[in-house]
């Protein structure tokens, strides 16, 4: 065993070398601050208030302790948060978003990268500057706008989901075209005037031709517009009022606020709105790396 062991410390000092061990320092050093916050996050919602509120950090949760979800989600606990609702509200917004920030983008995208007009550089970079604008910058404009269509139309933008809606494509809609554009002048436009030659129409080789061909594009986009929405608080912020219509992140910040400090209850709330979008960013990894590396590329 001892000339195993001696052997096995041979190969590894065989392998290291100045240049691997900085890698391997370096690695592991990104790797724990990136996982750390989360292990912290999910390790907290287990842990009592003493545990959490010490002097002495709490690693380890000394149990695993429901007391936190069973004030989100149990009706009969005496502080019933009634998370539920909020994470229906927050799916209610942010898979419309997702779907209509798509369909929009792609007639968008297809006819700044096929199509010939004057400005249409000008156009996509405009799109494009209007996403680098801060959020806090539009909201006032946004707000006033919707406000005076509702009044024509007769319906409240307050607590209203549609109008929020409307309000995450000033978001989602200048990237979503940025990307699909780009990815969209890596397709062959060959293959595309072959299918007009055809019989196919415009539109029908959209759908039989360039959308097939663009599905890790459109899944990546989708997830990027659906995280946008999924994690949005501002505009959430301002056009909600009613407790029952709040999103997920805005109810977080609510129990945050309360006037009696729950920690563990935030740390369980945050982890349930972020183990969804790891769970759905892993599972269609390919997807979103083929998408953003074909989209990175200008044909």
């Amino acid at each position: 065993m001892k000339n195993e062991k001696k052997n096995l410390i041979g190969h590894l000092a065989d392998w290291i070398n100045w240049r691997r061990f900085i890698f391997s320092v370096v690695l592991i050093f990104f790797l724990t601050s990136i996982l750390f916050p989360f292990y912290w996050m999910v390790s907290s919602s287990f842990k009592t208030r003493a545990e959490i509120g010490g002097r002495e950090p709490v690693y380890v949760p000394s149990g695993l302790r429901l007391d936190a979800y069973r004030e989100l989600f149990d009706p009969n606990h005496p502080s019933y948060q009634d998370f539920g609702t909020n994470i229906i509200n927050t799916l209610k917004v942010s898979i419309p978003t997702a779907i209509i920030a798509v369909v929009l983008a792609v007639l968008g995208s297809y006819a700044i990268a096929r199509f010939k007009f004057k400005g249409k550089e000008l156009l996509l970079n405009g799109i494009l500057l209007v996403y680098l604008f801060p959020g806090v910058l539009l909201i006032i404009p946004l707000f006033a706008m919707l406000a005076q269509i509702g009044d024509q139309l007769g319906f409240n933008v307050q607590d209203n989901l549609a109008v929020l809606v409307l309000t995450y494509m000033s978001q989602t809609l200048p990237v979503a075209l940025y990307m699909l554009t780009n990815y969209f002048r890596t397709i062959p436009d060959e293959i595309e005037q072959a299918a007009l030659i055809d019989g196919c129409s415009r539109l029908e080789v959209i759908w039989r031709v360039t959308l097939p061909l663009s599905i890790p594009a459109l899944i990546s986009v989708s997830i990027y517009t659906f995280m946008i929405a999924w994690n949005e608080f501002l505009y959430a912020l301002i056009f909600l009022n009613d407790r029952h219509m709040f999103t997920m992140p805005i109810k977080i910040n609510t129990i945050f606020n309360d006037p009696t400090p729950r920690p563990n209850v935030v740390m369980a709330a945050s982890t349930i709105m972020t183990v969804p979008i790891i769970i759905l960013f892993l599972s269609l990894e390919k997807y979103l790396a083929e998408g953003l590396t074909a989209g990175g590329v200008k044909g």
